[in-house]
Order: structure tokens, then sequence, then C-alpha cells
């Protein structure tokens, strides 16, 4: 009697593993990354991205939980729900078999230009096992930065000239320059110059009309310009500007030398003496001509 109850109890187990075992098998989960924006993505920046996860329509898989494992360089910002519980089964009502979950990640400003891994794990009802995938998101750092300078200024114009430089290597395209509204700069005409396109290790110029006052003083700068995957970005930039290098330069004075003028003088004065003189000769000549008669 005790022997056919225990071998009943094994039995019993052993139909129980089975089942586990067909459900487990059964139960299919596929997770594959759809999408990624921007292409690439940006270091410093956040990156959009969509996971689909297929093989939910079989409700032996009960609950799966789903989530990203975060780790540099990609990280969700506080107070998003990670992971999360997809009830399996349900999705049969829409005719659909699969779920597609968005997430922003946030990229380290360190990250390093190529493809960066990323880890996602999920476990299902009918398996107790977390399965970890890895996933490849693509890096490259597209933004530029320059090196800006005042490279003139004409207090008797007022014509300012901004030299600018890609120090980056990423070249850019439509290329402007704002001088925004700021205490101590008086901006005459236009405080928007487009300068075009600008290569790497390039530089250009930019010239506006503004009254800077005399001495030490800070020009405040937007530097706005389109990246190699077609975004429009801007920069801020502060530029030092000293009136005592533009003024009383060779170039900005107006009037002439005077030892120029005392030259110009001389050498005019010598002709006129000369012809004088030479006027004088050729009376005194036809004189003793007339006297010889």
């Amino acid at each position: 009697m005790k022997k056919s109850i225990i071998t009943g109890f094994i039995l019993l187990l052993s139909l129980f593993s089975l089942l586990g075992n067909v459900m487990a098998a059964t139960c299919n989960i596929d997770v594959s990354l759809l999408n990624q924006d921007p292409y690439p993505a940006i270091p410093g920046d956040y990156v959009k991205v969509v996971f689909q996860i297929d093989g939910l329509e079989n409700e032996n898989c009960g609950d799966v939980v789903f989530g990203i494992d975060e780790g540099y360089p990609f990280y969700l910002d506080p107070g998003v729900q990670n992971p999360i519980t997809i009830n399996s089964g349900t999705f049969q009502k829409d005719y659909s078999s699969s779920s597609q979950q968005p997430y922003k990640l946030r990229i380290d400003e360190n990250a390093l230009d190529g493809e960066n891994p990323i880890e996602i794990s999920y476990s299902t009802s009918a398996s107790a096992t977390m399965i970890i995938q890895e996933f490849n998101i693509t890096v490259e750092d597209t933004r530029a930065d320059f090196e800006v300078s005042v490279k003139d200024y004409d207090y008797a114009t007022n014509e300012l000239t901004f030299e600018i430089l890609n120090i980056e290597e990423t070249d850019v395209q439509a290329l402007t320059l704002e001088i925004p509204k700021q205490e101590g700069i008086e901006i005459k005409g236009a405080n928007r110059v487009v300068v075009g396109d600008l290569d790497s290790n390039e530089y250009t110029t930019a010239d506006f009309e503004a009254i800077l006052p005399k001495g030490e003083s800070d020009i405040k700068l937007n530097v706005i310009y389109t990246d190699s995957i077609n975004v429009r970005r801007e920069i801020q930039k502060i530029v030092s500007f000293d009136s005592s290098y533009f003024t009383d330069r060779n170039k900005d004075q107006k009037s002439t030398p005077w030892l120029l003028y005392i030259i110009i003088i001389g050498v005019i004065g010598f002709f006129i003496w000369r012809r004088i003189r030479k006027k004088k000769r050729e009376e005194e000549r036809k004189k003793k001509r007339e006297m010889m008669k």
C-alpha cells in the first residue's frame, strides 16, 4: 500500500515536471531592437529606442518581466518604470502577438564613437530563468565646437569683425553668428550673419556694425549650425574684447604725417625756384642780345 502511494506520488511529480517543461517549451519570447532615433546617437544627449517583444500571444508565458539593464554609457532618467510587467495572452484580442516598448536613454557625454552595447533582460512565469540579450546602439559625436575672437574693430566705421575656427573633426553647414541683445553693445543693422559652410580646422569671418565701449568687456554670441546628421544646433560663446588693441594704430591714422607735408612742400618749392631762375636767365640773355645789336 505504502509502495503504491509512493509510486503514485512520484508519477504525479513527474507529470507536473513534464507539464512545466511543455509549458516552458511552448513559451517562446523573442526580443528585437526596432529603431533608434537619432541615428547615430550623440554623446551627452538622448536617444530614443524601441524594443519589440514577440511571442506574447501564448498565455502559458504568464507574466513577462522586461527591463533595461542600465550601465555605461546608457541610463534612464529617475522615475522611469523599469522593469515592466506584461501579461501574456491578452494580445490576441487585437490580433497582435507582440508589444513595442519605447525608452528614452540618456547617453554619457564620454561615450565612444561606434557601436555601444546595451543589455535587456526578461523572465516569464513559465520559467524563472532570467534571459539576457545584448544590442548595439550606434554613437557618433557630430557636435562641433568653435574658437571665436574679435579680429578687428574700427571705431571710425563701427565695423566689428569676428574670426571663427572650427576646432572639431566634424564639418558644419549653414553656420550663423548672432549677437543677442545685451548691455554695453549697440548693434546697428542685422544682428545675425550667415557665413555658410565650415569644414573641420577651417576658419571664416563675420562682420557686424556695432558700437562697443572703451576698455575691456565681454560679448555674448550665439553660434548656430547644422551638423552632419542634419540637426540644427546652437551653442553660446563669450568673446573677450579689449579696446586698447584697436586704438591708435597706424592704419587708423587718417591724417598725413607732417614730415611728408614738409617734403612735398620742399619739392614743390624747389621746382618753382628752378623755374623762376630759368626764366630770369632767359630774360638776361635776351637783354644782352638786344644790347649787342
